[in-house]
């Protein structure tokens, strides 16, 4: 039968994710960069500790928690919001206007794309993916906050601009036991997307989901490798066959 008690309480809050990215690696402290430099907290108040020398911008894990032990995933919604003021600043450029409907539009089909790219990587990785709670079930509640496009382009699809980034975005991530719904990791990383190129670039429609696609996909093979090295590391070698005795 389905954890559906469980589930329910864990549905996103993007006010908590906000304070919590704020708490932990400060106000304004959206880049790799400034992460790298800052002091973060060893400890969060739920007990998570901050794991060292990671790929993200900061990794809490809870001590004792084994990963191996999860077969399965359950992908809550991932609700997406813009850093703040974005829509406004966007207007005042004068460049591309931004209706609110856009907005609507865009957090829709990056929370649809983020569950499309994570379910995919994670079952290529060997991960089941399910709906419900249970035994063996890793939920995960994710959301992207402080999300900034640079050239949103809503007005002409085939439009373009010319931009050296395509915007940046932050994922905040929470691991739970889909039994008990206890929190075993938070995972919060700073990103700025389609800045691989040298110099200003093409920007348009079509780029932005394409360097929205790269950064999905990266954030979904760190999180499917760690978890198919922690399952293998779990499952015990099987022994060798045995060479019948010769007679």
């Amino acid at each position: 039968m389905m954890q559906r008690t469980v589930l329910s309480q864990l549905h996103s809050k993007l006010a908590h994710a906000a304070l919590v990215v704020a708490l932990v690696l400060g106000a304004g402290a959206f880049s790799p960069a400034v992460h790298a430099a800052s002091k973060l907290p060893e400890v969060l108040p739920e007990g998570l500790k901050l794991l060292p020398k990671t790929k993200a911008s900061a990794v809490y894990m809870r001590d004792g928690a084994n990963f191996g032990a999860y077969d399965k995933v359950a992908i809550l919604e991932c609700p997406v919001a813009f850093r703040q003021n974005w829509q406004r600043d966007q207007n005042r450029k004068g460049t591309s206007r931004v209706t609110d409907s856009d907005v609507t539009k865009i957090r829709t089909a990056l929370s649809a794309e983020f569950k499309k790219v994570f379910s995919q990587q994670l079952a290529a990785k060997g991960q089941t993916v399910v709906t419900d709670g249970g035994s063996g079930v890793l939920i995960l509640r994710p959301a992207i906050i402080n999300l900034d496009i640079q050239v949103p382009n809503t007005t002409a699809p085939n439009a373009y601009t010319f931009s050296d980034s395509a915007g940046q975005a932050t994922l905040y991530l929470e691991l739970y036991d889909g039994v008990s719904g206890e929190l075993l990791a938070r995972i919060i990383d700073a990103r700025e997307a389609g800045a691989d190129m040298v110099g200003n670039r093409l920007r348009n429609r079509n780029t932005n989901r394409a360097d929205a696609d790269r950064l999905l996909n990266m954030w979904a093979d760190r999180l499917g490798t760690y978890l198919q090295t922690a399952r293998e590391s779990a499952t015990p070698a099987a022994a060798p066959a045995k060479t019948p005795a010769a007679h």
